[in-house]
């Protein structure tokens, strides 16, 4: 797996310890959005996106928030200790993550990359007209080959075929006075010794335009 995009929303103005939102993409294909970058006690660390837990109301079976005083729907005082707790008896989960990796080795692979960005984001940030990418759309990336004889698809930055070169938004950039992709060569079978290539010559003009004559 790699992460090959990540896209930060820095919160400066935010009253508690988070930083910033942000968004990763997977691969080129798949985008998780809203992890979180909080600022720890020994410094900021990564935080799945999650969701509040809830738990139904015992007269209605409305669904409220964890640690709801009052039904959100009829009003009626809710019970205590529908919170999950540890062994020791305390409440100790009250959000669920929607989306987490399952080993240390994938987490730390994420988190490396976010902070990474994290860190360059905030250089951006102290440049006139800076402007967050967090809410831009994301755009299919073209399926087009390196030009290394490896077959693999091309990733942001690297050379291809046609001598363009792919932004990390997915366009596809030609270099100045490119002549452009050279069109393939047609395999001629006709002759008896063999294959022979032969390029692609221009569509046959109109037989009739040559002996037209203008009034």
């Amino acid at each position: 797996m790699e992460i090959t995009e990540v896209r930060i929303k820095l919160m400066e103005d935010s009253e508690d310890r988070l930083r910033a939102f942000c968004s990763i993409t997977i691969d080129h294909s798949f985008v998780v959005r809203d992890l979180k970058i909080i600022e720890g006690s020994s410094g900021p660390f990564v935080a799945m996106p999650s969701r509040k837990l809830t738990a139904r109301c015992h007269r209605c079976g409305h669904k409220n928030y964890l640690r709801t005083t009052f039904c959100n729907h009829c009003g009626i005082r809710l019970r205590q200790g529908q919170e999950i707790r540890d062994e020791e008896g305390n409440s100790s989960k009250l959000y669920a993550d929607i989306a987490h990796p399952i080993n240390q080795a994938c987490r730390d692979l994420i988190q490396k990359a976010v902070l990474d960005e994290y860190k360059l984001e905030l250089e951006r940030a102290k440049q006139p007209g800076y402007r967050s990418r967090y809410d831009e759309a994301y755009t299919e990336i073209p399926d087009v080959r390196t030009n290394d004889g490896s077959g693999a698809i091309a990733s942001p930055g690297a050379k291809v075929d046609t001598g363009a070169k792919i932004e990390p938004n997915g366009a596809m950039v030609s270099p100045p006075h490119s002549p452009g992709p050279r069109r393939p060569h047609i395999l001629d079978q006709s002759g008896g010794g063999g294959a022979n290539f032969a390029s692609e010559s221009r569509p046959p003009a109109d037989s009739g335009s040559s002996n037209l004559r203008p009034e």
